[in-house]
């Protein structure tokens, strides 16, 4: 089923739905592949760890204690798993870099890192015995779900989920100030997981979107994938320049490099506009406006028709979202 809350159920029950859900489809992911499949399955599983970790913070005012045990357990899961996928995506970013510079390379192949970058691949995809780490993590993901039956969620309605959805929003809007201070790649990083966080929030609530929430739910994740994008560059680069006669050195390396930095200040630009936009607003007020959409989806969902057109109004007087640039891959953890 969907990953959204319904109005037909509780949220203690969506909640408890699209957590099982979601771990035993990361599960299920992780067992019975071959290996020309494991790459894939491993990105489908770590997505529906991550959805999970969001529900938990989602509803973290409410779980207590189980929230640090449940959460560190996927965390852990999520990172291992990351071993086993990180050389792949990384691999699929330098792909999306040569073709997005490919007239301004002027024949240059770059093969000396493109060369590199696949033999750690297939270091990573040799390591003993996968087949069962990924059966002893799915094994792990299944019991986590069975846990999920007895999360202490007790509070419905939209009380359940305003607190959670505030603090990640202020969370969000903390990191991005951080960013805005001290522009280092681990800010960055950190500010990119916690756009992550909302964005899963704000897709939960799919059935309440009118027109201007699709829009702003499309904006988050055009603001993840640049930031994801970025991440793998900063990834990538840390590879080249830690092991640079590995990589082949020279002038190939450094123009590779050039293009490196001449995209990732695109990046970034680009996600800093939209920053300002989605965080200029108060955690309590984005709080608000949600749980008056909320209770008019609950009492009369046709009314959301005028809302629908009062919102249009405004998003026409606001900036567009700055130009999307091309996804380059999966961000690596």
């Amino acid at each position: 089923m969907a990953y959204r809350l319904r109005s037909d159920e509780s949220v203690p029950a969506a909640i408890k739905r699209i957590a099982s859900e979601e771990l035993e489809s990361a599960a299920a992911q992780l067992t019975g592949k071959g290996a020309a499949e494991r790459d894939e399955a491993i990105h489908e599983a770590r997505k529906s760890i991550k959805k999970v970790r969001a529900l938990l913070r989602l509803m973290r005012p409410e779980l207590g204690d189980t929230y640090a045990a449940e959460n560190t357990q996927l965390r852990d899961t999520g990172r291992k798993l990351s071993e086993f996928r990180d050389a792949g995506a990384i691999l699929e970013t330098f792909y999306g870099l040569r073709e997005k510079y490919r007239d301004e390379l002027k024949g240059h192949t770059l093969e000396s890192i493109h060369g590199g970058l696949v033999e750690r691949k297939e270091q990573a995809g040799r390591t003993a015995g996968i087949g069962q780490v990924l059966r002893k993590l799915a094994a792990a993901l299944r019991a986590a779900g069975r846990r999920v039956r007895v999360w202490p969620l007790l509070t419905d309605g939209f009380p359940a989920i305003a607190p959670g959805l505030e603090r990640t929003f202020r969370s969000g809007q903390k990191a991005f100030a951080q960013v805005l201070a001290h522009p280092s790649p681990e800010n960055y990083h950190e500010w990119r997981k916690r756009v992550k966080d909302h964005w899963y929030h704000v897709r939960l609530l799919e059935d309440v979107w009118i027109e201007v929430m699709q829009a702003y739910e499309r904006s988050l994740k055009d603001l993840e994938t640049w930031l994801g994008d970025d991440h793998n560059l900063v990834v990538l680069r840390e590879k080249v320049v830690s092991e640079p006669v590995f990589y082949g050195g020279g002038k190939e390396t450094d123009l590779f490099l050039s293009f490196v930095d001449k995209y990732e200040k695109e990046l970034r630009g680009n996600a800093l506009s939209l920053g300002e936009r989605i965080y200029a607003e108060k955690p309590r007020q984005f709080s608000q406006r949600l749980g008056h959409l909320w209770n008019v989806w609950q009492a009369q969902p046709e009314s959301l028709d005028e809302l629908e057109k009062q919102e249009h109004q405004e998003q026409k007087n606001q900036k567009p979202a700055a130009a999307r640039p091309p996804h380059l891959s999966e961000p690596a953890a």
